[in-house]
């Protein structure tokens, strides 16, 4: 699935810049809608390192109310995270949102069919119940009336190692290079079967997965953000008005 991703798509800049502020403005008025019809919209991100989730999830929020949004970096459990179940902290996260609207999740519940799969933390057993149990998760939080959207950021092996050796050679990101980056890099096949077995196995009716082409880092931004929006104009019959087009008249 992932191999016949076309990795070439891009946006020249000056289209970007536009198509961009179209979107992120768009946004802005469904996430209202939302804190108006006391609605929640989780973002979950996920993608090998370097594939672009944090420079996404700072356009996506660019526009947005701050009061409206949380952004969660899910790391490995630690304290008492590891005396519950893998999806314990999470509910933790969601309930109750009270006054954010939008939550982004940068990394999630899957870490554990991808992170913990391929290091081997845990039987083979345990990561496979997973699947089911994070699609009941997904089933409930839509039954609730949660919008889930889902994406996967992918790129390409020669573009990941061309970004970590540019975070590397900059003082100001060397400090998001370690060890483990270069280790994980080292499985990129194991990495990439199990984002197959991932999206195969807990894209849903309910909760589908939206791949999104990340070399070009202009055009993953503009399809992610527009991709919420389209799929939070459906969820709340609303039609936001083009700002862009309002602005020329």
């Amino acid at each position: 699935m992932l191999q016949a991703i076309d990795l070439s798509k891009s946006l020249p800049r000056k289209t970007y810049k536009r198509e961009l502020l179209r979107a992120q403005l768009k946004l802005r008025q469904l996430a209202y809608q939302l804190y108006l019809n006391k609605r929640t919209l989780v973002v979950v991100y996920e993608g090998l390192d370097a594939a672009g989730k944090s420079s996404n999830i700072k356009r996506l929020t660019e526009k947005l109310d701050p009061r409206g949004y949380e952004v969660f970096s899910i790391g490995i459990p630690e304290g008492e995270d590891k005396n519950h179940h893998h999806l314990w902290r999470f509910w933790r996260c969601l309930t109750p949102p009270e006054s954010k609207q939008v939550l982004i999740f940068n990394k999630s519940w899957y870490r554990r069919v991808l992170e913990e799969r391929v290091e081997e933390v845990l039987p083979k057993s345990v990561w496979r119940r997973a699947y089911r149990e994070i699609n009941e998760f997904e089933r409930q939080l839509v039954e609730f009336g949660i919008v889930v959207a889902k994406f996967w950021l992918h790129i390409s092996p020669e573009e990941q190692l061309k970004r970590l050796q540019a975070r590397s050679e900059a003082a100001y990101k060397a400090w998001r290079i370690t060890e483990e980056t270069w280790q994980t890099r080292r499985k990129w096949e194991l990495y990439e079967e199990a984002a197959e077995d991932m999206l195969l196995r807990t894209s849903t009716v309910l909760a589908p997965w939206t791949v999104i082409e990340s070399n070009d880092k202009y055009y993953a931004r503009v399809r992610a953000v527009s991709a919420l929006v389209t799929l939070l104009t459906k969820e709340l019959n609303y039609q936001p008005e083009d700002p862009l087009e309002t602005a020329n008249k």
